[in-house]
């Protein structure tokens, strides 16, 4: 173990680094795609395959995260690069801290879109039609300046909280962050479950339906499984580096797993009885939670105001909750690289990540408008970013994690970070190296092939 681990900044006990972690995963896709997905996909019987593919590729790919950053105990460019020894693996570390830098440019829009709308709801502007609720998303994105604004609010709360270190603004904030995301979700969760026919969407959501099961279904729910838990982006890696030598990876793996699904789930418990209420038929993506939720919490609750306009507030702040955690995670990836890599201190290297993302977020927010500048072979600046990091990076970078630890690091590296240097039994290891070697790969090559179209 060298010094720079005894030195370095880390969690302060179990809570923080699991709900820090926790928090990277869980993000706005948990509540706007899974939800859908099972619901398309045969309900209880999505859900179930999703369990299987989260164990078979998620926790190992995970795992790989956590043992490259403990054991390096850097930012994740470095970390791959002290492994690597001069070879051009490094390169994994320098992609990952691309893909969550990129990621946190365009992500930072979204997140914006949600306190606009905690903003619209507090002043009781969602009211309307289909129709209108339709328009006002539309009128809002195409505004150059409302969402732009927004993207950079967003992003300076997460400065301030990544000014302030991994014990002190990380973790602290994710331990009022995630709870206070648990708590409104079950609330919401029981508002919806009270309503009339909300038990057609209970139903829905988990009677199986196992004649959905097919390539399709089991390719949709790999892919969500890895692009759920933030794997590839560096963000797990990267708070590995603040993990103490105790820390048992494998669990904390499968926590955070849990934790991730257990929110998607409720989120599904949240949208389906709500929409099922109101015979509307849920759709995915933003328009979800920005067109087809809104009709649904006026209409549901209509014969009880004050209740849809709390629920309402509520539903946006836990969105707003949701993309803060995540882009803390996405901020400190690019932080921590800059900050060892340029040898500055931490709030310098955090505004340096601050402005440049909040500059390609002005950007990107500005590609969905009509300013018609900001594109690429006539695809918007913003999709373009979402495809790069989706599609291809983030694939890229899993696969190539899962050869370097399964064939490149020495196995007595694996095995002393996986047994914590043999405190543990680490009685799974040779399961978990198989599917790192072997499982892993195929499983993410499949995905990348689903994904482009292939198959």
């Amino acid at each position: 173990m060298d010094t720079q681990k005894q030195k370095r900044s880390a969690f302060s006990g179990k809570i923080g680094f699991v709900l820090s972690a926790a928090g990277a995963s869980v993000g706005l896709g948990n509540i706007w795609r899974f939800p859908y997905m099972t619901g398309d996909n045969g309900g209880a019987a999505f859900i179930f395959v999703y369990i299987i593919c989260v164990f078979l590729l998620g926790i190992p790919c995970i795992v790989n995260e956590f043992i490259i950053g403990r054991y390096s105990a850097s930012n994740t460019a470095r970390a791959y690069r002290k492994l690597s020894n001069g070879t051009p693996w490094a390169i994994i570390g320098y992609i990952g801290v691309l893909t969550g830098f990129l990621v946190t440019s365009y992500y930072s829009v979204v997140s914006g879109w949600c306190l606009q709308y905690i903003y619209a709801s507090a002043a009781g502007h969602l009211k309307g039609d289909p129709q209108f609720f339709a328009s006002y998303f539309a009128d809002f994105e195409k505004d150059p300046v409302k969402p732009v604004i927004w993207a950079v609010v967003i992003l300076v709360i997460t400065h301030l909280i990544i000014i302030r270190g991994v014990k002190e603004g990380i973790e602290k904030a994710s331990k009022a962050l995630m709870p206070a995301l648990f708590v409104i979700l079950i609330i919401l969760v029981v508002s919806a479950c009270m309503l009339p026919n909300a038990w057609e969407g209970i139903e829905f959501l988990f009677k199986p339906d196992f004649s959905k099961v097919s390539k399709d279904l089991f390719l949709g729910a790999l892919g969500q499984a890895f692009f759920s838990l933030s794997i590839g982006m560096g963000c797990l890696c990267t708070f590995a580096s603040y993990f103490t030598k105790d820390t048992d990876l494998t669990n904390s793996a499968v926590q955070i797993s849990v934790i991730d699904t257990v929110v998607a789930i409720l989120a599904g418990l949240l949208i389906f009885p709500a929409a099922f209420s109101i015979g509307v038929s849920p759709d995915s993506g933003p328009s979800l939670i920005f067109i087809t939720l809104p009709n649904v919490f006026e209409q549901a609750f209509s014969s009880v105001p004050i209740i849809g306009y709390i629920v309402a507030i509520s539903f946006y702040i836990l969105l707003s909750l949701a993309a803060l955690t995540s882009l803390i995670s996405l901020h400190e990836v690019s932080t921590a690289f800059f900050h060892e890599e340029m040898n500055i201190n931490r709030k310098t290297a955090a505004t340096i990540v601050t402005v440049i993302c909040s500059v390609i977020a002005a950007l990107c927010s500005l590609s969905l408008s009509d300013w018609n500048a900001i594109s690429i072979g006539g695809k918007p600046l913003f999709d373009i970013l979402d495809y790069l990091t989706g599609q291809i990076l983030l694939p890229v970078g899993g696969f190539l994690t899962c050869l370097f630890v399964g064939w490149y690091l020495p196995k007595k590296i694996v095995r002393d970070e996986y047994t914590n240097y043999g405190s543990m039994r680490g009685k799974f290891f040779n399961i978990y190296l198989s599917c790192v070697k072997y499982l892993c790969p195929a499983l993410i090559l499949l995905i990348f092939l689903h994904q482009i179209g292939v198959i």
